[in-house]
């Protein structure tokens, strides 16, 4: 019988490590699977909703991982009415699901001016388009891209807890919860 390829699917505290090795290197690694999760969220009358999303911070300490966002989009009121999501990563090379559930803040304004100061200033474009994201036009171009620092916020997600997937040559799937002190369990994958 062949081992494994990632020895660290067996292993619940080695499993953890990973996964947060996976989700902090999608930060600074513009190729890696964590880089561009998907965020779910869900609209006030229950409709999911998802969306492509840039992983800009992870703190596996604290627990969290921070988006920026467009405080107009149509997430920040979703969230404002359902402050929670879920992110989902699949890491094709390492043939692992990372499925996350947490709280979301939304912060704003001061609480996100320093961070703001980081944000190259292509990317700072991203940040105050006229009319607001989601918002019909007549045409494809029909907007404009301006910088509104006023528009800038990040979704601080409060991770409450992680659903990992391995799909190895036996299939492993585990849980952490932080209420548990992120002490893992194993499930039937």
């Amino acid at each position: 019988m062949k081992p494994d390829l990632h020895p660290w699917a067996s292993d619940l505290l080695q499993l953890h490590c990973e996964i947060w090795k996976r989700l902090m290197r999608g930060v600074h690694d513009r190729h890696a699977p964590a880089r561009h999760p998907t965020l779910a969220t869900a609209t006030p009358e229950g409709i999911p909703k998802a969306r492509t999303v840039v992983l800009r911070a992870a703190d596996k300490e604290a627990g969290t991982l921070d988006i920026h966002t467009d405080l107009r989009s149509a997430k920040i009121g979703e969230l404002r009415a359902t402050p929670f999501a879920a992110l989902h990563v699949w890491d094709t090379s390492a043939h692992l699901q990372i499925r996350v559930e947490a709280q979301v803040r939304i912060l704003s304004g001061e609480e996100v001016a320093e961070t703001w100061e980081t944000v190259p200033a292509p990317s700072r474009l991203s940040y105050g388009n006229t009319p607001a994201p989601g918002q019909p036009i007549a045409n494809a171009l029909d907007y404009t891209r301006a910088v509104d620092a006023d528009a800038f916020g990040v979704l601080r997600l409060e991770v409450d807890a992680v659903d990992a997937l391995h799909l190895g040559q036996h299939h492993r799937r585990a849980r952490f919860d932080r209420r548990n002190h992120w002490t893992g369990n194993w499930l039937v994958p």
